[in-house]
């Protein structure tokens, strides 16, 4: 093919990776949501764990602090920001103090006020109660708070409406100054904020945070005032931020390193541009698989994803260093195939593996990994040869090159009594350095700076939020059973407040009795003409008149033949909202949540669930114990992933020799990086155990041109020369990871990193045939 053809078919083959990347990014669903990455929940805090982390009030829980200017304008500005926020659709709940009052319940709802408040339980509608309560609403009238009262008088002498506004107030609300939330020092004003985004959907909450610092904008004017904002949404926006903003950089920094490298290593500015286009194919090719395959892809397997098949961009490079004068690229390539395609082979098969861990993510993932491979292995050796130089320059003709490899192979070679003996020490530093073998903690893998969780907890803390580690569920048929149930629990909680085994509670049952409860309640209402005779009764003792409170006893009325109210009865409304976090209902089965807060004694509120068949569930163990079976599987994974890779050798090389040898340096590189992480204090996570995976390919990779190498002296120059060019591309791209502050980034680079240099090393000590010197390099080395 002529220089014009080769560069037509190169902008051909760019053209058709433009077309596929626009139609997959046309159709392609992005999802952001954690529980795909997630073992099936076993338990029922584990249950409850996985939905908080997905639909769960609490990841949707975005808490605010205005700061900087004096307490009324700060009031003043948080009133405008409910005000606007509360109007827009992203929002579910927007709160500064003004809590659940006479706007929480619509018209059609206020007759309900005698079924859900407690008053009845106590107390009758008769003469007596009507008495008390008009005498205190005259007095009403005649103070400072008379304007507020008298329109609602006609309709609600008791203030039945008031009360229960007043019972629907947080259990553990800070302090109110000018009518808002304030923290103790009284220099901040707050407000609590619920976004119909779930915490894991990125772009809508950043939507929602934008939305709110657009609305601080308008609210503040000129003040000098400013705004935190804090909580799930918040912290996600910053990690994808500068996981996004360090990623590009290092991307940035590797491509540009990546092109200086192979400029230097082959003299062609041709050599990078080209040896992208396997790389490039395979990234559209895999996404376009999982998306064929699956619903929606998960952002994870598309940034973990290109990490993986990042190996790829090796197949060129071999290509490139084997090709020599008189050869032609597709003979050449041709002449590699069997060892390339082992590689990719068995690196495929031990990806397979994930299809059983039973989890979408890592199936996602080993989709694209598969496909991803195998089109750049496909691709390098039936269409990049076209476009290659037939005529290139023979690395092994290089004098440098061949004093390189003189010495190294002073460097003895590791036989099976050396290499047992490296095992065992590193199995040894593996097993018994001190401190904690695993990571089961998730937070310690969040980038969020320390001072940031600080002010959540500080925030948490003067808002009065649940406590984000411990709940209590109880467990009911329906939704009607679990309100029976949490109504026992409710009469409990006062006394564990007031002994100081929690600071709070919340639960559905404060704001929604049971329809069992509301039926009771309803019982005991008057007839119309008793009610309207004690009223007649009450109101000759008082200056007001008989007939301005038609409105009350029709709404009594009302009350004494409506059907109960159920869950379903108050959407859109602000007690749905109140209670849509704590009542769950599935098919078959509900769930009533009590949200905590200031949990000082859980022993004893565990009790108090338990009576009501109930029970104290901890979310920080149920991450554990999930994070421990999720390694689980991903340990059988890898397990089988072994087993498999070997007999993908043994299939191709068909020497029990040349099989050890080239599986031994692999193995013994693989135990060599967990002794390296565990010797330096570093807990292993899941990332680092996915990441051996790759290190294991790039180590087989290296083995098996070592071993296709034979003692041709051309062919093991040649080896050589691609070896060194793979490791110092992959090296230097995951070293940039090693020292990233993202801990994830971070535990991936490391362990890849430290995979090339021990594979690169023991693929030379281990699978190397000494080479006879010519006579001008035996002078060299005698010199």
């Amino acid at each position: 093919m002529t220089p014009a053809r080769r560069v037509l078919f190169a902008l051909l083959w760019l053209g058709v990776l433009a077309v596929a990347g626009w139609a997959i990014g046309a159709n392609l669903q992005l999802s952001g949501d954690l529980r795909s990455f997630m073992p099936s929940a076993r338990t029922p805090a584990q249950k409850l764990l996985i939905d908080e982390l997905g639909e769960g009030p609490g990841s949707r829980l975005l808490l605010l602090a205005l700061e900087g200017d004096t307490p009324a304008t700060l009031a003043a500005q948080s009133q405008a920001m409910r005000e606007a926020l509360s109007t827009q659709p992203a929002f579910k709940l927007v709160a500064n103090g003004a809590g659940l009052g006479l706007e929480s319940v619509p018209e059609r709802l206020r007759p309900y006020r005698y079924l859900l408040s407690p008053t009845l339980d106590e107390q009758r509608l008769d003469t007596a109660y009507l008495s008390e309560q008009l005498q205190s609403r005259v007095q009403d009238l005649g103070s400072p708070a008379g304007e507020l009262i008298e329109p609602l008088l006609p309709s609600d002498p008791t203030m039945e409406m008031l009360r229960l506004a007043e019972a629907w107030q947080p259990a553990l609300a800070p302090q109110t100054l000018d009518g808002v939330w304030f923290d103790r020092a009284g220099k901040q004003a707050l407000l609590a904020v619920e976004t119909r985004a779930a915490g894991f959907d990125p772009s809508g909450q950043e939507r929602a945070i934008a939305a709110i610092r657009a609305a601080f904008e308008r609210a503040r004017g000129a003040s000098p005032a400013r705004l935190t904002v804090s909580g799930p949404g918040a912290f996600s926006l910053e990690i994808g931020g500068r996981t996004q903003r360090e990623a590009s950089l290092i991307g940035t920094i590797d491509s540009l390193l990546f092109v200086a490298l192979l400029w230097l290593a082959y003299r062609s500015w041709k050599a990078p541009l080209i040896g992208g286009l396997p790389l490039a194919t395979a990234g559209l090719a895999g996404l376009g698989a999982v998306a064929i395959c699956f619903e929606g892809v998960h952002g994870i397997t598309v940034a973990f994803g290109f990490t993986l098949i990042g190996v790829v961009q090796d197949y060129p490079i071999h290509l490139y260093s084997h090709q020599r004068p008189g050869l032609s690229p597709w003979a050449s390539a041709r002449s590699l195939w069997p060892t390339l395609g082992t590689g990719v082979a068995s690196t495929c098969i031990a990806y397979l593996t994930f299809f059983v861990s039973g989890v979408d993510g890592l199936q996602q993932l080993a989709v694209f990994t598969i496909v991803g491979l195998a089109t750049a292995a496909l691709t390098t050796r039936f269409v990049l040869p076209a476009l290659i130089d037939p005529a290139p320059r023979d690395v092994a003709q290089s004098q440098r090159l061949a004093r390189v490899w003189t010495a190294l192979a002073r460097w003895p070679r590791l036989g099976v009594a050396s290499v047992s003996l490296l095992a065992a020490l590193a199995l040894a530093v593996v097993l018994f350095v001190p401190g904690p073998f695993w990571q089961n903690d998730l937070a310690k893998l969040t980038p969020v700076p320390e001072d940031a969780l600080a002010r959540d907890a500080q925030l948490r803390e003067e808002l009065g939020a649940p406590d984000v580690r411990f709940v209590a569920a109880i467990e009911a048929r329906d939704a009607e059973a679990a309100l029976q149930a949490s109504e026992g629990l409710l009469k409990e909680l006062p006394q564990l407040r007031q002994r100081g085994a929690i600071a709070g509670y919340d639960l559905a049952a404060r704001y929604l009795p049971s329809a069992r409860t509301q039926l009771e309640r309803q019982r005991r209402l008057p007839e119309p003409d008793a009610l309207r005779a004690a009223m007649a009764e009450a109101v000759a003792t008082t200056p007001l008149r008989e007939d301005a409170f038609a409105d009350f006893l029709r709404d009594v009325e009302a009350a004494r033949h409506a059907p109960p109210l159920r869950p379903r009865d108050l959407a859109g409304t602000g007690l749905a909202s109140s209670i849509e976090g704590l009542l769950r209902e599935r098919p078959g089965r509900a769930t009533a949540l009590v949200a905590l807060s200031g949990l000082h004694d859980p022993e004893a509120v565990e009790a108090a669930v338990r009576r009501h068949g109930g029970r104290l569930l901890d979310l920080k163990q149920a991450s554990e114990s999930l994070v421990a079976e999720y390694r689980g599987r991903v340990l059988m994974a890898l397990a089988l992933a072994g087993v498999l890779l070997a007999a993908a050798v043994w299939v191709a090389l068909r020497s029990p020799r040349r099989v050890l040898r080239v599986l031994a340096p692999m193995a013994l590189s693989t135990l060599l990086i967990l002794a390296s992480l565990r010797g330096v204090g570093i807990e292993l996570n899941l990332f680092h155990l996915v990441s051996l995976i790759l290190a294991a390919g790039l180590g087989l990779d290296y083995a098996l041109f070592f071993d296709h190498a034979g003692d041709d002296r051309g062919e093991q120059l040649r080896t050589l020369h691609a070896v060194i060019v793979c490791s110092l591309t992959t090296f230097m791209v995951f070293a940039l990871l090693a020292l990233s502050s993202i801990p994830v980034l971070r535990a991936i680079g490391a362990t890849v990193a430290l995979g090339v240099v021990f594979n690169f090393a023991l693929a030379l000590l281990i699978v190397r045939e000494p080479a006879a010197m010519d006579l001008g390099e035996a002078a060299d080395a005698q010199s």
